[in-house]
């Protein structure tokens, strides 16, 4: 049986990392949508808003607890996530529980958006900060698709984007530094973040990454000693964002450059 195979609910369990779990609070649904709130969402805000406005007998706000999985690989999609202020990590889990993050949606994105009927997921997606979002039934989302207009075209683009941020990952994760995969994997949350402190656990940073928590913490410890983050104990705050991203170099510059053009076109719809 090959690596991707399907994985059952028990492997399931034992596959997804200690640091982040596969059992969270249930989801909270809120009472009512608001035309503000979902524009907090970047490609939710560029569509019209007659045709955002269509979309609200279906869209629900949800909160997104930390650890909360939304779908694992080979899943059906029931709904696509559309987040506001969380981020959301899509995860490619191997059989021996080995697991590397290949991309991460925020504010910027959706994930799940599922436009094939039977499509199944190819990624687990994963609660990795906590906030919240608004999800959509998948039914409700190829129907809006179909019909034209603004959304196709967005969620093409926004595809484009997602392949390069994967793309990129791959690259770097062949060729790039330790230092320079952790000052990419901080900036990709800084982006999607309200503001430079990052929650987070050198070991969540390492099952990320797919490397040693050890090769982390030297990481870290020459990224502080540099002056470019101060780190405590679950949280790392950033001092130098223009420092970080020069030594993240072609590793962070690549996607970004893409998310940026995507944003300007967004702006145009």
């Amino acid at each position: 049986m090959s690596h991707t195979q399907l994985i059952t609910p028990v492997q399931k369990n034992q596959l997804l990392p200690r640091a982040m779990p596969a059992a969270g609070r249930e989801i909270k649904l809120a009472s009512r949508v608001s035309l503000s709130s979902a524009q907090q969402n970047e490609l939710l805000a560029a569509l019209p808003r007659a045709a955002l406005e269509s979309l609200f007998e279906d869209l629900e706000l949800v909160e997104l607890p930390f650890g909360k999985e939304l779908y694992a690989y080979g899943n059906s999609l029931e709904y696509s996530y559309f987040p506001t202020t969380a981020i959301i990590s899509l995860l490619y889990v191997m059989e021996d529980g080995a697991t590397t993050e290949i991309a991460v949606v925020g504010h910027e994105g959706v994930a799940g958006a599922s436009l094939l009927a039977g499509e199944r997921a190819m990624c687990t997606a994963v609660v990795q900060s906590a906030g919240y979002g608004y999800r959509l039934k998948t039914q409700s989302l190829r129907n809006a698709f179909n019909q034209g207009g603004a959304l196709p075209q967005l969620l093409m683009r926004y595809t484009n984007a997602l392949f390069a941020q994967m793309a990129q990952n791959a690259v770097g994760g062949r060729h790039s530094s330790i230092e320079q995969k952790l000052c990419r994997w901080l900036l990709d949350r800084l982006d999607r973040s309200p503001s430079n402190e990052l929650k987070v656990t050198q070991e969540l940073i390492s099952i990320m990454l797919g490397v040693r928590r050890e090769s982390i913490t030297a990481a870290a410890g020459k990224l502080q000693d540099e002056g470019l983050i101060h780190y405590r104990r679950g949280n790392i705050t950033v001092l130098d964002r223009a420092g970080l991203e020069c030594y993240a170099g072609e590793c962070y510059k690549v996607a970004k450059t893409e998310y940026d053009r995507l944003l300007r076109d967004v702006s145009r719809c």
